[in-house]
């Protein structure tokens, strides 16, 4: 477990604020513990504005839903319950850290399952105030968002971002942490929920996005053509139920007696609506970029793990002198990382909460408040 905060430290902490030069300029640095518990996953992170990440760590309740196709809120919100205190005491003993340390916390405040962002909020805000520091419950997307800032590349500002994921797929325009302008999002299915759907249709393991990628390189990608949802039209709305519904009956046409079709026929539709997917993404990114004349695309979410979606536009933007930047793999899921490095930067700003635990299950993105530059 963490080692709590000695009653002389209380009186006598030193200073966890000092001077340096950091992303917006000159002003106070600070070392953050962040919390990530909006679904099915359980991330702990400390982040130093001055030295980058110290530790993170991740629990994944996969194996829990596995059995069920999908997440169970319920489960979601015991299991966090059940590990977040041993992972945050790991992750503190990970970065060296004791709470005397510690200048603020970020945890997830929406959106996501309401249980689930309950746990984390609660745990959050107990440590706040038991440890004397503010806290800061951050938007789950804007810290999808501000992945790739962890790596040792990060993107300049402005650029257009694709958000993709299980539950949103956006293009945003970015001019800075927290001024967001949405530029186009899906009117049904995400790309990430598409993907879960389709490798259920196929009767693949949960999730479904990197079992569809790893049966689509066993395909032939000229044996079907699947549609490209709204690319026929202008805007850059996306809509994957169309697509979802042709896979679904593609699926039916080349039934055995077994209910599916043949391996070869299962990896040929699997490459067909990954190639759907991707080039759906890419068409519209190609045009968000034109619209807004940026040349930074920055992706992010857990569909941007998908390689195939990833050589697709960094070719693509090549072509046209653009570059596209993405997170590694272990940040492009749901993580602490993301979570305490956005925080970061809000409370380094000034912005903090109040005692009250903040829980937003549905939260616009467009509505946060911009960082002063």
């Amino acid at each position: 477990m963490f080692r709590p905060r000695r009653s002389s430290q209380v009186e006598k902490r030193p200073p966890s604020l000092y001077h340096c030069r950091s992303f917006f300029g000159y002003c106070l640095t600070m070392r953050v513990l962040g919390i990530e518990t909006s679904c099915d996953e359980t991330g702990v992170a400390v982040y130093d504005s001055e030295r980058g990440l110290l530790a993170h760590d991740l629990y994944s309740q996969v194996k829990v839903h596995a059995e069920y196709g999908g997440v169970v809120p319920e489960l979601a919100s015991r299991d966090h319950v059940r590990k977040i205190l041993p992972l945050i005491g790991k992750v503190m003993t990970d970065a060296d850290c004791i709470a005397v340390d510690i200048g603020g916390i970020a945890y997830t405040a929406g959106p996501g399952l309401v249980g689930a962002l309950m746990v984390g909020g609660a745990v959050a805000r107990s440590l706040a105030y038991a440890w004397h520091v503010p806290a800061v419950g951050v938007h789950h997307m804007e810290g999808h968002l501000l992945a790739p800032m962890l790596e040792d590349n990060p993107p300049a500002f402005p650029f257009v971002a694709l958000l993709v994921s299980g539950g949103h797929t956006q293009l945003v325009a970015v001019q800075g942490v927290g001024e967001y302008e949405i530029l186009g999002e899906s009117v049904d299915d995400a790309a990430g929920e598409a993907f879960d759907k389709a490798a259920k249709m196929l009767d693949l393991d949960y999730p479904g996005g990197p079992e569809i990628a790893r049966l689509a390189e066993q395909g032939d990608p000229a044996r079907f053509t699947f549609p490209r949802p709204m690319t026929d039209r202008p805007g850059l709305d996306f809509s994957f139920s169309g697509l979802k519904t042709y896979t679904l009956n593609t699926i039916a046409e080349h039934r055995q007696s077994d209910g599916l079709p043949d391996d070869q026929t299962m990896a040929d539709i699997a490459c067909a609506f990954q190639e759907a997917v991707v080039d759906t993404l890419v068409i519209k990114c190609r045009r968000a970029l034109e619209q807004t004349g940026l040349g930074t695309l920055v992706m992010a979410g857990g569909v941007s793990a998908n390689r195939r979606l990833r050589g697709r536009l960094e070719t693509a933007l090549a072509k046209v002198g653009g570059k596209v930047f993405y997170a590694r793999n272990e940040f492009c899921t749901d993580n602490g990382a993301m979570i305490a490095y956005a925080g970061c930067q809000r409370l380094l700003a000034g912005q903090a909460d109040g005692l009250a635990i903040k829980a937003v299950p549905r939260w616009p993105l467009d509505t946060l408040q911009g960082l002063e530059r």
